[in-house]
This record gives structure tokens, C-alpha cells and sequence, in this order.
């Protein structure tokens, strides 16, 4: 079996010829130019498809039946969350299982149902989330092929609404949907973009945390969601008694996620550290390492470590484009000062007087940081942490009431 394939694979249009026809670009131009050869031979581009093609839904489709009515639930009622496998760390899916334990404590009965496109080990998936939310004490399932015998349905993602509107077309059930970014923006212009835009078209009730996404659903659709506070952990982000003098930037390094900025963010700091060699960038994440450059990798950190660092470091470096992250008004709680990107709404979001704003370019972000660092003021970094932050309570408790109460409404801000 194995002749046959020989000659494709060493010929001289086989990937050994391939590489031999770039081994004089160098070594690491090489391996990324194979790379992405064979990913396009291999079709790798289908497994980003993020749904089964019969879990595709569209808001014609939605239309032609009748849309469930937002029922009240009470203690004892059954709701269903939907959501795709997290990764360790997912601030998206700590939010989401936040506004579930606040519905455990009204004495909802919720279940957790896991959407995993490529059919993975569903053991490993309750694992890692028993391991990295422990307090999560809810039921964990995969979506079954039919979704019913819940009282309310809770879509987390443009996916799992396509799921919800697939799977349970039919059954009784209020439809509802948590949306935390504008998710469109995840993609490039075409297909998945549509998709994700097509989901606040199907007559869920939405639910936008944060006026910046309740804004963008608005005007990309003419709809109103309702819309809940972005909150903050501010039992954990706080000012220390004891904390060390303020030097040097936080970053959070997110390589693979363009959403987060980081190619912008790394030119930004890199003209900023040109500029102050002596000053450190404290990055926790991903690595970034670069000869010359005077840079503290700390890996992924514990909340309270984490706390720990903002306390000690004059500003933090944040860049997200679908919503404000959840990270500046930690740093903000810990006394830190958020530099940001200039976005559409954020400041409506996000809106801590002290907090610093730059439009997305590397010179602009490098003059803000420059302008904040170099002239530090302790007074700030005290107003900052005094701001008052909606908390997660604040949130968790709009979003159920919302969930409880159908005739209740949190309109766009």
C-alpha cells in the first residue's frame, strides 16, 4: 500500500519536494510556508466550520413557525445553557457559568449541555470544566439530537443558537440567548460572518452584556435586546494593604486570538519599550520572548495572583475588538491603570474616568502608554480603584430576573 503513495509524497510536487524548493528561504519561513501547503491539500480549512451541517439554522426558517413565548420560571423550573467545550481559563465561559450559579441560587434546576462539533471525549470535557470551575455543581451533558423537556433554553454563542433553533424547533421551551461580544466581528466578511450575524434573527429573546453589544445587535438588525451590566470581580481585584511601588506594564498575550489585539499590542510595547528600555512589560498568557527586550513572562495566574501583579505595575495594556474584556476593570479594581482601544460604545461599557484611550495603532497606544507610565500619579491609581464597577452579583441578578420575570425589560442604554 505504501508504493503507491511513495511518488506523491517525494515527487516534485509532494510536500518532500515542497520543502525542498523552499529550504533556501530559511528555516522557519520553510515550515510555515509547508504548513499552510498542506493544511490547503488537507482541506484543514473544513474543520473550522464550526457546526454540523444539519445544526445550520436561518432566521427564514425561524419565521415560518410560531416563536415560543417567554413563559415565567420559578424555583424548580428546568433550563438548559448551551455552550461548546471551554478552554482552561475561558473568561466568556466564567461569565456564562456565573450567571448559571446565580439561577442554582434562585432554585433553578440547570443542566449544562456541551455542543462539541467534532464529537470529542465528553469525559475530558466535564473533567476540565469540574477542574477549572469547581464551584459549577450543575448537571454537564452533550446536546442530545432532540432538545427537549426543558422548561427555558439557554443559547452562549452564535453556534449553540444555531444549535437551539435546530434542535429544538417544535418543542415548548422559552428560547433565550446570552450574547457577550458581537460575534460577526470574529470572523472575516462571508460565511461564518453571516452565520453568526444570522443568529439575532431567529426571535430568541436576547440578553446583551453591556450597551456596547446591545448597541451593535441593534443596528446590525433594528432589534432590541435586553441588556445586563458588564460586571467586575471586585472581591478578588482590589488594592492591597501591603503592595510594592507601581513599575512597568501588564499585558495579557493571547497570540491565536485576533480579537484581543496582539500583533497591534506587541508593535505598540515594542516602540514603547524603545523609548524606556528600563521599564518592564509583565506579561502573563501566552510567552513573548524576544532578545533585547526587557520583558517578564509569568504564564496563566491564578485570580489572586493575578491581583497581586496588578497591584504592583502602573498600567495595564488591553486591546479587544468585539467588546470590552473583562480585564479592565480588574486592573482598574486593583488600582492599575487600563490603557485601551478606542472602540464603538466601549466607553459606554466600560466608563472608569481614569481609564486611559488610544485609537488601534501601534504609535498611538505606544503615546498612551508612554503618557500614563512616565508620569505616574498615586492619586490616580486610588480613583481608579474607587470607582464603583457593577459587580458579577449585579449582572447575575438583571440576567435572572430577566429569565424569571417575561414581561420584565432591560433596554439598551
Amino acid at each position: 500500500m505504501s508504493g503507491p503513495l511513495l511518488p506523491r509524497w517525494t515527487g516534485p510536487h509532494g510536500p518532500v519536494g515542497l520543502a525542498r524548493r523552499l529550504a533556501h528561504k530559511g528555516p522557519r519561513l520553510t515550515a510555515q510556508t509547508l504548513v499552510r501547503k498542506l493544511a490547503d491539500r488537507l482541506d484543514v480549512a473544513e474543520l473550522d466550520f464550526p457546526l454540523l451541517d444539519g445544526d445550520v439554522y436561518d432566521s427564514v426558517r425561524a419565521t415560518a413557525r410560531t416563536a415560543s413565548e417567554r413563559a415565567a420560571l420559578a424555583a424548580g423550573s428546568r433550563v438548559a445553557w448551551l455552550v461548546v467545550p471551554p478552554g482552561v481559563g475561558s473568561g466568556g465561559h466564567t461569565t456564562l457559568f456565573r450567571m448559571i450559579q446565580a439561577a442554582e441560587r434562585a432554585g433553578i434546576v440547570n443542566t449544562l449541555l456541551l455542543y462539541d462539533r467534532y464529537r470529542g471525549d465528553m469525559r475530558l470535557h466535564e473533567e476540565r470544566i469540574r477542574a477549572g470551575w469547581p464551584w459549577l455543581t450543575c448537571e454537564i451533558a452533550a446536546v442530545p439530537q432532540q432538545l427537549q423537556g426543558f422548561d427555558a433554553y439557554v443559547a452562549s454563542s452564535w453556534q449553540t443558537a444555531h444549535v437551539l433553533g435546530a434542535r429544538a424547533e417544535g418543542a415548548p421551551g422559552s428560547r433565550h440567548y446570552f450574547v457577550q461580544d458581537f460575534e460577526p466581528y470574529f470572523h472575516p466578511r462571508g460565511a461564518l460572518y453571516s452565520l453568526a450575524e444570522d443568529s439575532y434573527r431567529f426571535g430568541f429573546h436576547m440578553i446583551a452584556l453591556g450597551p456596547m453589544v446591545g448597541t451593535a445587535i441593534g443596528a446590525a438588525t433594528g432589534t432590541s435586546p435586553s441588556v445586563v451590566p458588564f460586571g467586575a470581580d471586585t472581591v478578588v481585584y482590589r488594592l492591597l494593604p501591603e503592595r510594592p511601588p507601581r513599575e512597568g506594564v501588564a499585558f495579557f498575550a493571547k497570540r491565536g486570538n485576533d480579537r484581543r489585539g496582539f500583533r497591534i499590542a506587541d508593535l505598540a510595547l515594542r516602540e514603547f519599550q524603545s523609548r524606556h528600555p528600563q521599564v518592564p512589560i509583565h506579561v502573563y498568557g501566552d510567552e513573548v520572548r524576544e532578545q533585547g527586550r526587557n520583558v517578564v513572562n509569568h504564564g496563566y495566574l491564578s485570580p489572586d495572583d493575578l491581583n497581586r501583579l496588578y497591584n504592583s505595575v502602573v498600567a495595564g495594556l488591553v486591546l479587544s475588538f468585539t467588546n470590552v474584556s473583562l480585564i479592565p476593570a480588574e486592573l482598574a479594581a486593583a488600582g492599575a491603570i487600563p490603557v485601551l482601544n478606542e472602540h464603538t460604545d466601549a466607553r459606554h461599557t466600560f466608563d472608569n474616568p481614569e481609564a486611559v484611550w488610544a485609537a488601534a495603532t501601534p504609535t498611538a497606544i505606544a503615546d498612551a502608554l508612554e503618557r500614563t507610565v512616565m508620569n505616574p500619579d498615586g492619586a490616580v491609581h486610588e480613583r481608579a480603584a474607587a470607582w464603583r464597577t457593577p459587580s458579577w452579583d449585579d449582572t447575575s441578578a438583571e440576567l435572572v430576573g430577566l429569565l424569571m420575570s417575561p414581561d420584565r425589560t432591560a433596554p439598551v442604554g
